[in-house]
């Protein structure tokens, strides 16, 4: 089946839809931008508006293919990219869907700290603590990673994480104030899943990539209490940069990792 790049004149659309989506990659895309790029652009903006939301199945290749007007290849090379990105999931025999944290094989995608023996999954789910949940005004440091302005409302929320009966992960947490208005201590403490699962479902927040910074550091009072080790013992600090859809950051995490059984791991390619 011939196609037509998105970005000639002979592309014309059949509805008003399909007219906005092929405007849209106009004037968004470079002209030298492959087709299966604009398509991925095109599917990314769906996924943005929430015209498919996390668990939905989106249409069928042949159905975004008819809605596009280009081949199902370029559809299928489009899609392709979005599920390693983590953005979608293949599952055989049923079709493709929107990724969502609360699947197990998501859950884990941002954590990289590993047992030396055994995985995560063999561990169980992590026990939560939330230790607290308050709104505050943001200050400047935070409020520049959350591309906020000083004094904006935030959230700083406090948690630790148990593996196995021993707590492993002292994180505090910085959320915009405006998406996450509802959020309360109560909310996550009886939500047994994982958090960004909640973030997707209770306020439509999906986190789709994130920047880390490492580096290792002594613990101090509150560090050592909870996590149970000797003031000054060695962790690992992980600062966390999430971003949801069009690259807007929605959070600040900054954890303290016990090491004395588990390495940080992160597979390059």
């Amino acid at each position: 089946m011939a196609t037509t790049p998105l970005n000639t004149p002979d592309a014309t659309p059949n509805d008003g839809r399909q007219a906005a989506d092929v405007g849209a990659v106009e004037h968004s895309a470079p002209a030298f931008s492959p087709l299966y790029q604009q398509i991925k652009t095109l599917i990314l903006r769906s996924l943005q508006a929430s015209e498919w939301k996390p668990g939905d199945m989106i249409p069928s290749e042949f159905d975004l293919a008819a809605r596009f007007k280009v081949s199902q290849g370029t559809v299928r090379k489009a899609i392709d990219e979005l599920a390693n990105d983590n953005l979608l999931v293949r599952r055989q025999g049923k079709g493709t869907f929107v990724a969502t944290h609360s699947e197990q094989h998501i859950q884990y995608r941002f954590l990289r700290l590993l047992p030396d023996t055994g995985s995560l999954e063999d561990q169980g789910p992590a026990e939560r603590l939330i230790i607290e949940c308050r709104r505050l005004r943001a200050p400047a440091e935070v409020a520049r990673q959350l591309a906020l302005r000083t004094g904006d409302p935030v959230l700083q929320v406090k948690r630790v994480l148990t593996f196995a009966q021993v707590p492993a992960i002292f994180e505090e947490l910085w959320l915009p104030g405006v998406p996450f208005k509802g959020l309360t201590i109560e909310t996550l403490s009886d939500d047994k899943g994982p958090m960004y699962a909640l973030f997707e479902a209770q306020f439509g927040v999906r986190m789709v990539r994130a920047v880390e910074k490492i580096k290792a550091v002594a613990a101090d009072g509150e560090a050592a209490n909870l996590l149970g080790v000797a003031v000054g013992s060695p962790l690992l600090s992980v600062e966390r940069l999430a971003f949801t859809y069009n690259d807007t950051p929605m959070e600040l995490r900054r954890g303290l990792y016990r090491t004395d059984a588990r390495h940080y791991r992160n597979e390059l390619s």
